[in-house]
């Protein structure tokens, strides 16, 4: 909504003083209806000018006055704009309230989560990880799109947010930004989050969520079967880069490892188990848990193969991995020439150590949990739903112990 706005200076004769001072008052009209502040300025009626409304003179003392005239009048200006851009409330006594302090602080939700996020990067390194800091600067990025497209505003008021703001955000990443169910949720909860700092430190009363259900989908994830993972392993190319990509897949799929924390491996990284057998023991980067693996030969065979691999040495790491990015493209060509049907990826990998390498295989949920770096045992128990193989094999030996031929009773 537009409003008719008009800004001036007024005289306040009634309040002169005995040496002829009269107080000058800034007069804000909006829509007809008006509200005045002290300028806690006074001039003498000699040096005004009631047609202009202004000081008149040449001397230091009316040039700087003017100019802080004009300065106030800018701050009006301003604030107006503000409330504009947010959709408060624009009345000449909310502007006068706002300007002498006497308005009540009013936090928005881009401040609280910018707010939230600076204290968040402090803490990078020590409790939380750059992985998870990124996530939280997607999202707020994602909420600033979203107020523009739906409110057509770059910032809202806390005590503005409703059920259906979070609502409306929850539909506008689905149809939008055509996000994943689950994907739309983590944004919901990073959301959440911000909602809960803001109550926490009184900057709003009521609980936008309080009837909003962040719930997250089941999902089956991919992996490979033992034969498909057995035709990567007998397959060679030619071409370099391909077999290259295909043996760093390869790896993944016997230690479990991700991309980013295949990457950043370094011999030092290889110590002594318990065991007395070579281990990979790393930090997660995304969790920064302790994810400790030990070596399975197929994969201590890659990393002998790499050991003296010049771009490995180059960048002092134990495997020459590319981009996240173009090694899933280099996949996607393998995945074609093997003629695999499932979408290879370097996050399948570590799919299939935990269901196919390791689960299916008789390793316990608790240990497998442990070498995946998790944080949670219920992340890990994703992966054995999907593990109906070794369900099958465990019930063909029941069956079998079951239909052993019992002894004929004797009929007395």
């Amino acid at each position: 909504m537009k409003h008719s706005m008009h800004i001036s200076f007024q005289l306040k004769k009634s309040k002169t003083n005995k040496k002829g001072l009269t107080p000058i008052n800034l007069r804000i009209t909006i829509d007809g209806k008006r509200a005045e502040i002290s300028t806690h300025r006074s001039i003498s009626q000699s040096n005004w000018d009631n047609a202009i409304g202004r000081p008149v003179g040449n001397y230091e003392e009316i040039i700087i006055l003017n100019n802080y005239l004009d300065s106030l009048k800018s701050k009006v200006q301003r604030q107006y704009n503000i409330f504009e851009s947010l959709g408060i409330e624009i009345t000449a006594e909310t502007i006068k309230n706002k300007l002498t302090g006497k308005a009540e602080d009013e936090h928005t939700l881009i401040e609280a989560f910018t707010y939230h996020n600076e204290q968040f990067k402090l803490k990078v390194g020590s409790d939380f990880s750059e992985y998870t800091y990124r996530h939280y600067k997607v999202t707020h990025a994602k909420v600033k799109a979203f107020l523009k497209y739906k409110y057509k505003k770059s910032d809202i008021r806390l005590k503005d947010l409703n059920h259906s703001f979070v609502t409306s955000f929850e539909l506008y990443l689905k149809t939008h930004d055509l996000c994943a169910h689950n994907t739309t949720m983590k944004h919901i909860v990073k959301l959440k989050k911000i909602i809960n700092l803001a109550i926490f430190n009184e900057w709003i009363s009521h609980n936008p969520f309080s009837n909003f259900k962040c719930s997250m989908k089941p999902t089956n994830r991919g992996y490979l079967t033992p034969s498909e993972l057995q035709t990567l392993e007998e397959k060679t190319f030619t071409i370099p880069r391909l077999q290259k990509v295909l043996d760093i897949f390869i790896f993944c799929c016997y230690t479990g490892l991700s991309w980013s924390d295949a990457e950043n491996l370094t011999s030092s990284d290889i110590k002594l188990g318990i065991d007395g057998e070579k281990w990979i023991i790393i930090y997660r980067k995304k969790t920064d848990t302790r994810s400790p693996i030990p070596i399975l030969p197929q994969a201590m065979a890659i990393i002998e193969k790499y050991k003296n691999d010049p771009e490995s040495i180059a960048k002092g790491r134990l495997l020459p991995l590319n981009s996240n990015q173009r090694m899933n493209g280099y996949l996607k060509e393998i995945e074609d020439i093997c003629e695999i049907p499932k979408r290879l990826t370097m996050h399948l990998a570590r799919h299939t150590f935990a269901t196919t390498v390791t689960l299916a295989n008789g390793v316990p949920i608790e240990t497998v949990s442990k070498m995946l770096g998790h944080t949670s045992i219920k992340t890990t128990q994703i992966y054995s739903k999907v593990v109906d193989s070794k369900i099958s094999d465990d019930m063909q030996v029941l069956k079998a112990k079951m239909t052993v031929e019992k002894p004929v009773k004797k009929v007395m």
